[in-house]
């Protein structure tokens, strides 16, 4: 099969996001359908976006349309006794103004039903290409503004679909996906195997490990543009890229003398520095949010577990006790503070979350073949890949366990999930 790599324009599938699980006190909140003076807009695609990011969030219970008392688009608009009748704590009101061309402008109000008073309000200008993104954007400032936590609508997440097409052949498919699984686009499409996708710290580009040309390599790709650089290649593997928090270097896993190893990759200049010589298999890095450390997987102990590095040398130090004799693939928080693994057990593969000032862990997932975490920008949620009823899907869980989601295609498997960062 050949390979695609400018397929940027080429929408695919959405994800379909199904909540499992949401919290039992979830805030009834209102968002009453945008207004469109002067006829008829997308105003109702606005609040309809603002309102399913609030429902699969699992924290917020948005009120039916049909249910609202009245439909204000102006605080003067406001019978605040109405909507304490039918308990609602907060109303978001809004509208969406046509200035030129495809040029609109988002109003919005986030009204503390209560108190009566403005939490949040905001003009934002757009374009109707951007209508959805402004509507998570404002979904982000809802979340912050009543939780206290920054919203990660506003993102995208990257991942491999898989579709088998007989006689021992699949397709692969690198694609991004708005947080909500619409605007799925296919990054690349090759008949070899891809894995590893990692955001830049500007989500601008993604790093990947694709097996094209029979042997891995790893490659760095424009996501607007769609020109790919091949960034490390030769004998051996070549695998598990990570991009620095500045975005100059990769870290990366190769086994140039037969043992897997961890190097650092400049970008700029193509100089690699390996980071360690243990005989036992290290990969698997991970960045550090303040970009002194790495975190990997080892089994230089006996069986896989994770240690930290500092890049500029010194001994690992082991981060995983107590927690059985498999942890691998880790994803740290953007804080930095908490750690995501995958867990091996009696009961099968684990995500599990290591609190790393204290060390004690909570076993996330439930089912038995859980793999590749990776935390939202604003470190409330944790995806990861999983195996359903019909096959490799993904699947997202709160870190405090109390929200889940399961993300899957109606055709074919979807794996190797990368959460990317707040989109500006």
């Amino acid at each position: 099969m050949g390979l695609s790599a400018v397929t940027l324009s080429q929408t695919r599938e959405p994800l379909e996001i199904i909540i499992t699980q949401g919290v039992d006190s979830a805030l009834p909140i209102a968002i009453v359908p945008f207004a469109w003076p002067g006829g008829t807009g997308p105003h109702a695609e606005v609040s309809t976006v603002i309102a399913n990011d609030l429902r699969r969030s699992g924290r917020f219970a948005p009120m039916p349309a049909a249910d609202m008392p009245s439909r204000p688009v102006s605080i003067a608009d406001i019978q605040y006794k109405d909507w304490r009748l039918v308990g609602m704590d907060n109303l978001v009101i809004g509208q969406v103004k046509h200035t030129e061309s495809d040029r609109f402008v988002v109003e919005f109000r986030l009204i503390d039903v209560i108190t009566s008073k403005q939490l949040a309000g905001f003009r934002i200008p757009t374009n109707a290409a951007n209508l959805r993104l402004t509507a998570h954007h404002i979904s982000d400032i809802i979340f912050e503004a009543i939780l206290g936590v920054k919203g990660a609508f506003a993102t995208r997440i990257a991942y491999v679909t898989v579709e088998k097409l007989g006689n021992k052949q699949s397709r692969f498919q690198l694609q991004i996906a708005d947080s909500d699984g619409f605007n799925a686009r296919t990054i690349l499409d090759s008949g070899e195997p891809l894995l590893s996708p990692a955001w830049s710290p500007l989500g601008d580009r993604l790093a990947y490990v694709s097996f094209e040309e029979q042997n891995s390599a790893i490659y760095v790709q424009n996501i607007r543009t769609g020109r790919r650089e091949k960034v490390v290649s030769g004998r051996g593997i070549n695998s598990s890229p990570a991009f620095s928090p500045d975005g100059r270097q990769l870290v990366i896993t190769r086994s140039l003398d037969g043992n897997p190893d961890i190097y650092l990759l400049d970008l700029a200049s193509k100089k690699t520095r390996r980071l360690t010589t243990h005989p036992a298999i290290d990969t698997e890095a991970r960045w550090t949010p303040d970009g002194r450390h790495i975190v990997f997987t080892s089994d230089r102990g006996g069986g896989p577990q994770i240690y930290r590095l500092a890049i500029d040398g010194g001994r690992p130090e082991r981060l995983t006790f107590n927690m059985g004799n498999y942890n691998s693939r880790a994803s740290l928080s953007p804080d930095g503070k908490l750690m995501a693994v995958v867990n091996g057990g009696d009961n099968g593969y684990r995500i599990a979350l290591v609190d790393l000032e204290n060390g004690y862990f909570d076993i996330l997932s439930d089912a038995s073949l859980d793999e590749s975490p990776s935390f939202a920008p604003n470190g409330a949620m944790i995806i990861y890949a999983t195996m359903g009823r019909s096959g490799a899907e993904l699947a997202a869980v709160s870190v405090d366990g109390r929200v889940r989601q399961r993300l899957a295609l109606q055709h074919g498997e979807v794996r190797e999930p990368a959460w990317g960062p707040i989109r500006k």
